[in-house]
């Protein structure tokens, strides 16, 4: 088979006219209609732009001794990997854009839910007009209605990128120029993504600040030490705002170009990896619900999280381990 029929096979296949295989090779539809009439053929340098349009070798474009069905049978394979465009790519990144800020302020709300609980519980110690089941109950009432609201914001930014899950999970190829797009806007965010990273960790190392402050005011008196940890949660919950939002978008440009933990060889071993993290987080969550409802210790039961939080990695290290061992 030579070229002309290739090339007019694998148009086909992916579903293009000449008028767009003209614009994704950034010639006229006259010069593709003569390659494909077998009256000229295309230099080398749109040859690999061919060959890295339709993702199939430059020698099985060139070599005519390569059987019908041997290219028949290539082309199907590869049009089985989903492609990515170039519209779908910035699509999913402004998407990702204005779900970074909302899942922040969201995760922000969670931390600080507790605050309300908390600064109830120690007024109603020194007989501010509060009952404890009063406050207690005013507290629970508020930290509920603070963690609704952030599970209904996960929810609602969720179902937003339900059409991009494959990003995530599957292994796709993209069009021409998309690497090069993203790879561009992620250079620029560099310097973003660097910054909020060394505010986000500032401020949750200074967050210990106040609560040293609150010992050294009275290290008794315990309605300011639970307004120095009030402040404690703030500045955590600010920190990790600045975390969350960077880190969010930074992932988005590894999701398209598949480096990082969004490798095609991370997802091949996502399955295993996947479902113990999400077992793994679900226990975390009982453990941290039973420890805080038996001994209503919900100053200090977070550090359930801290500890969880530390542990994660050598878990994914594990079970990476387990998987390449396989």
């Amino acid at each position: 088979m030579i070229f002309a029929d290739k090339l007019i096979q694998l148009r086909k296949k992916s579903g293009w006219s000449q008028e767009e295989l003209a614009e994704q090779m950034n010639v006229t539809r006259q010069s593709v209609s003569k390659w494909e009439g077998a009256q000229s053929v295309p230099d080398l340098e749109k040859i690999v732009r061919l060959s890295n349009l339709f993702k199939v070798s430059i020698d099985y474009l060139l070599k005519d001794e390569i059987e019908e069905m041997e290219g028949t049978e290539l082309v199907e394979e590869v049009l089985k990997i989903r492609q990515v465009s170039m519209e779908e790519a910035s699509t999913f990144l402004s998407i990702k854009n204005i779900t970074a800020k909302s899942i922040g302020y969201a995760t922000f709300l969670c931390i600080i839910s507790p605050i309300c609980l908390l600064i109830l519980g120690a007024m109603s110690q020194y007989s501010y007009g509060l009952s404890e089941n009063i406050a207690v109950g005013i507290g629970m009432i508020v930290l509920l209605i603070c963690i609704a609201i952030a599970v209904s914001i996960f929810i609602l930014n969720s179902s937003k990128t339900n059409d991009f899950k494959y990003l995530e999970k599957e292994i796709f190829e993209t069009e021409y120029g998309v690497d090069e797009m993203i790879e561009r806007q992620r250079r620029q965010y560099k310097s973003t993504y660097i910054r909020n990273n060394i505010l986000g960790a500032s401020l949750c190392t200074l967050s210990l600040v106040p609560l040293f402050c609150g010992i050294i005011i009275s290290e008794e008196n315990e309605l300011i030490l639970t307004i120095m940890l009030s402040c404690f949660f703030v500045l955590v919950g600010i920190g990790v705002i600045f975390f969350i939002q960077s880190g969010i978008i930074w992932e988005s440009f590894e999701m398209i170009l598949q480096e990082g933990s969004y490798s095609k060889e991370r997802k091949e071993k996502q399955p295993i990896v996947g479902a113990i993290s999400t077992a793994y987080w679900l226990i975390v969550t009982a453990i941290y619900l039973a420890c805080s409802l038996t001994t209503n210790e919900w100053g200090y039961s977070w550090i359930v999280w801290v500890v969880a939080g530390v542990l994660y990695p050598a878990i994914i290290v594990i079970c990476n381990t387990f998987s390449r061992n396989r």
